[in-house]
C-alpha cells in the first residue's frame, strides 16, 4: 500500500478555537495568540520551526501581577499608548478633544491569502482602526509586517493625529542577555559595523534628516552574545523607508526584549481627516541559527527574490567623468573620455555635475535641467549618440530634489523649498531642498525628467540627494507641518515609479553623496546604490563590509579611482585598487587622460577579469571570511548558485612582521567535490578547502597588496540544498 504523500503546511495558519496563529518562512517559525475577549494579540514563538499543535500548547509570559508593572508589556504585537501598559508604543495618538490613550478591542482576524495575515482591531469608542497585516514571501526566511490606519468617524469627531505609528513590534524569546549590531559613521566613512550589549532601557537608532542617512541604516541585528559569523541564533529587523526613521529596541528589568520599528521621529506626527487612512512602511525581520553570514545572505536573497526590479540583469562596468573633468565639461572632452572608457571594456557611460544651465561650480543652477549651451552647443543627443556608436550606454547625474537660490527656478517658485517663514533657510552646500510631499512639485520634477530621458537618449540616472533637511515644515498653519521628514520620501518614489513605468529600460543607480539614502523601498525603485563617496580602496573594504551586512555585492557600487586618492591622499596600486571594487559593481572614475599606457593596458585586462567573474560576484552568495581591521587580511569569498565557481578576494592594507598567516577555510562547498584553480591548476577537495583551508597565494611585498582566486569546481556533483 502506497503512503499517500503529505502536503506541505501553509505558511500561514490559524486555529480559531485557540487564536493561534503560525506563521512559517523556510527556517524559522512565528507564533501569536490573538486574545479577543482582552482585546490584545499576543507573541508567543520566533525562532526555530515548530508545528502547529506546538504552537498551540505554547503558554503565554506575563509580568509580575502587580500596581507597577503592565501585565503584557513586551509581550504585545502592537503595543498602544493606554491602559496599564508602561513599554515603547508602537501606536500613539492625540485625538481632537487631546486625549491620548486607546483602548484595543479586536475586530477580525483573517487570512487574505495563504501567506497574508490580517488582524483588524479598533479603539472600543473612539472612531479610529488599525490593521496589522503579516506576510510570509515565497522562498524567504523573512517576514514582512506593516499596520493601516483608519479614521471612522466624521467630521464631528475632528481630526487624529498619528504621533507613533509604526510598521511593526517585533518581541524577541527570552534570553540572559542581548547583544546589538548595527552601522554607524557618517560621510565617506558610512558603514562601520558595531556591535554592543543591549542595556535595560531604550536604546534607539535611527535619522531625523529626512532621509535614512550616512551616521546609521534602518535595520539591527540582536543575539544572546553567542553568534559568529556562521554559527548562532541571530534576528535581524529592517525597515523599508527612505525618509526619517527609527528602531527603537527595549529590554526591560524583567527580561523582555523587542524592537519597535517605524518612519518619523519624535515630532513628526499624521493628520488623519475623517475617512482617512495611512499605511506605514513594511518591517522586514528574519530569524537564523546560522551567524551573522547567514542572515546576510537571506537577506540578500529576499532582496533579490522579491524587492529588486530586476535581480538577475548583470550590472554594467561604468565610466564616470567627476574625477577627471569636475564641472569643467563639454562635449569634446566628454566624447574624448567616452572613448578611452570604451577602450577600457567600460559598458555605460555617465555625465556627471554640470552639465545644465549656470552650472559652473555648486552655487548655481540646480533646478534648471536643460543643457548648458555653452558647453553643449548642440544639447547631449550628439554625446549619448557618440557613447552609444562606441558600444556603451549613456548615464546622467542629476539631483531632481534640490535647488540653488541662483537659479531660475527658485526664482520663480522660492514657495517650493522646505521652509518656514519666520525662519532662515539654512543653505548646506551652497542649496535648498525641494518640498516632493507637494504634488506640484513632483509633477514638475516627473515633467523634465520624461522630457531628459527621451530626448537625450538617457539609459541610466545617477539620482543624487546632497545635503539633509532643515527648517521642514509644509505651508500653512497645519498640525503636522513636519510630516515632510516622511512625505517627502514617498514623492520620490511616486516620481521614481512614474518614471520607471514610462521608460522601463531605463536604470537609476541610487546616490545621496554616497550611502545617505539607502533602504529596501529604495532598492525596489532602484538598480545599484552608490555606497560611499569615499572611493578610498583601503577604507572601502571597511564600509563594504558593513554595507553587506544587509545588501547584496550586485547593488553594491564601487569605483577605480586614481592614486593617491583625492580624498585621502593614499597611494594604493592599481590591482589593490581594482580588486577592492571588484567586490560589487565595478565603475572607473579616475581621469583616464591622465593614465600611462601601461595603467589603461593594465585595466583593461583586469576589466575582462571582473567580467568573467562578474556572475559569481552580482548573484553569488557571499561570505565573509576575514573581517577588516581585525587582522593582517581581508577576505571575502563569493559561490554561484549552482556551486560550480567560487571567486575568492583577498587584501593586505598594511605590512607588519608577523608569522604566516593559516590557509583561508573556505565555505559553502561540496566536500567530495574537487575544484581547480583558474590560474595555476592546482586542485583541491572541498574537504580540503572547508577544513584545512585555501593555501594563501603569493602578495608582492610592501603595503597595499591583493589577490583574486578564481576556483571551478571539475566533477560535475550537483550542489547540496
Amino acid at each position: 500500500m502506497r503512503t499517500k504523500p503529505t502536503l506541505p503546511a501553509p505558511p500561514a495558519q490559524i486555529d480559531e478555537a485557540s487564536g493561534t496563529v503560525l506563521l512559517r518562512t523556510t527556517r524559522s517559525a512565528y507564533a501569536l495568540r490573538v486574545d479577543r475577549a482582552a482585546g490584545s494579540v499576543l507573541h508567543l514563538h520566533w525562532g526555530a520551526v515548530l508545528p502547529q499543535a506546538d504552537a498551540i500548547a505554547l503558554p503565554l509570559w506575563s509580568e509580575h501581577d502587580d500596581s507597577f508593572a503592565g501585565r503584557w508589556d513586551g509581550v504585545e504585537e502592537y503595543p498602544v499608548d493606554g491602559g496599564a501598559r508602561f513599554g515603547v508604543p508602537a501606536l500613539e495618538v492625540r485625538f481632537a478633544d487631546g486625549s491620548s490613550p486607546l483602548e484595543p478591542t479586536v475586530r477580525e482576524t483573517a487570512l487574505e491569502a495563504d501567506d497574508h495575515l490580517v488582524i483588524r482591531l479598533r479603539d472600543r469608542t473612539r472612531p479610529l482602526a488599525w490593521d496589522l497585516h503579516y506576510h510570509v514571501p515565497a522562498d524567504s526566511d523573512v517576514l514582512e509586517r506593516w499596520t493601516e490606519f483608519h479614521h471612522t468617524g466624521t467630521v464631528a469627531d475632528g481630526d487624529i493625529l498619528l504621533l507613533r505609528y509604526a510598521s511593526a513590534h517585533w518581541p524577541l524569546p527570552s534570553r540572559p542577555a542581548w547583544r546589538i549590531g548595527s552601522v554607524h559613521g557618517g560621510w565617506s566613512r558610512e558603514g562601520h559595523l558595531h556591535r554592543s550589549g543591549l542595556p535595560v532601557g531604550e536604546t534607539v537608532l535611527g535619522s531625523r534628516r529626512g532621509h535614512t542617512g550616512h551616521h546609521a541604516n534602518p535595520w539591527a541585528t540582536l543575539d544572546a552574545h553567542d553568534a559568529s559569523e556562521e554559527h548562532g541564533e541571530v534576528w535581524t529587523v529592517a525597515l523599508a523607508a527612505s525618509g526619517s526613521w527609527r528602531l527603537t529596541a527595549q529590554h526591560t528589568a524583567a527580561g523582555r526584549t523587542g524592537i519597535v520599528a517605524g518612519e518619523g521621529h519624535e515630532g513628526i506626527e499624521l493628520r488623519l481627516a475623517p475617512g482617512g487612512s495611512h499605511r506605514t512602511a513594511r518591517s522586514l525581520a528574519l530569524y537564523t541559527d546560522r551567524g551573522f553570514g547567514g542572515a546576510s545572505r537571506a537577506f540578500h536573497h529576499h532582496l533579490r527574490t522579491h524587492v529588486l526590479p530586476h535581480p538577475r540583469e548583470p550590472r554594467p562596468v561604468l565610466y564616470n567623468s567627476w574625477e577627471a573633468t569636475s564641472f569643467a565639461v563639454d562635449e569634446d572632452n566628454q566624447i574624448a573620455l567616452a572613448q578611452r572608457a570604451a577602450d577600457l571594456g567600460a559598458e555605460l557611460f555617465v555625465l556627471d555635475d554640470g552639465w545644465f544651465r549656470g552650472r559652473d561650480d555648486d552655487r548655481a543652477g540646480l533646478g534648471d535641467w536643460t543643457p548648458d549651451p555653452r558647453r553643449f552647443p548642440r544639447g547631449l543627443r550628439p554625446l549619448a549618440d557618440e557613447v552609444h556608436r562606441l558600444g556603451m550606454a549613456f548615464g546622467l547625474w542629476v539631483e531632481p530634489e534640490m535647488v540653488n537660490t541662483d537659479s531660475d527656478l527658485y526664482r520663480r517658485h522660492p514657495d517650493w523649498v522646505l521652509h518656514l517663514p519666520d525662519r532662515t533657510a539654512t543653505e548646506l552646500r551652497n542649496q535648498l531642498v525641494l518640498d516632493f510631499s507637494r504634488p506640484e512639485v513632483t509633477n514638475w520634477a516627473l515633467t523634465w525628467l520624461r522630457e531628459l530621458v527621451a530626448h537625450h537618449s538617457v539609459d541610466f540616472l545617477k539620482w543624487d540627494f546632497n545635503r539633509s533637511f532643515s527648517e521642514a515644515g509644509v505651508p500653512g498653519p497645519a498640525p503636522d507641518a513636519r510630516r515632510v521628514h516622511v512625505a517627502h520620501a514617498r514623492g520620490v518614489h511616486h516620481v521614481l515609479d512614474h518614471l520607471r513605468a514610462e521608460f522601463p529600460r531605463l536604470r537609476v543607480e541610487a546616490c545621496a553623496g554616497g550611502g545617505g539614502r539607502l533602504d529596501p523601498a529604495t532598492l525596489a525603485r532602484t538598480d545599484q546604490a552608490w555606497t560611499s563617496d569615499n572611493t578610498d580602496a583601503v577604507d572601502r573594504l571597511t564600509i563594504q563590509h558593513g554595507f553587506s551586512q544587509m545588501y547584496p555585492a550586485g547593488v553594491m557600487s564601487a569605483w577605480v579611482t586614481d592614486s593617491p586618492n583625492p580624498l585621502t591622499g593614499r597611494a594604493v596600486p592599481m590591482p589593490f585598487r581594482f580588486h577592492s571594487a571588484m567586490a560589487g559593481v565595478l565603475g572607473i572614475g579616475g581621469d583616464l587622460t591622465r593614465w600611462t599606457e601601461a595603467e589603461l593596458a593594465e585595466a583593461g585586462r583586469l576589466v575582462e577579469v571582473y567580467k568573467d567573474i562578474r556572475p559569481v560576484v552580482q548573484h553569488g552568495e557571499q561570505f565573509r571570511l576575514l573581517a577588516p581591521r581585525e587582522g593582517p587580511l581581508t577576505a571575502v569569498q563569493y559561490l554561484d548558485a549552482s556551486g560550480e565557481r567560487v571567486v575568492v578576494l583577498i587584501w593586505r592594507p598594511g605590512t607588519a612582521f608577523a608569522p604566516p598567516h593559516p590557509p583561508l577555510r573556505l565555505r559553502g562547498l561540496e566536500r567530495e567535490s574537487r575544484y581547480r584553480d583558474e590560474e595555476t591548476g592546482r586542485e583541491w577537495s572541498g574537504a580540503t578547502l572547508t577544513g584545512f583551508g585555501l593555501p594563501l597565494p603569493d602578495l608582492s611585498p610592501g603595503d597595499c597588496a591583493s589577490a583574486l582566486v578564481r576556483l571551478r569546481r571539475v566533477d560535475g556533483r550537483e550542489r547540496s540544498a
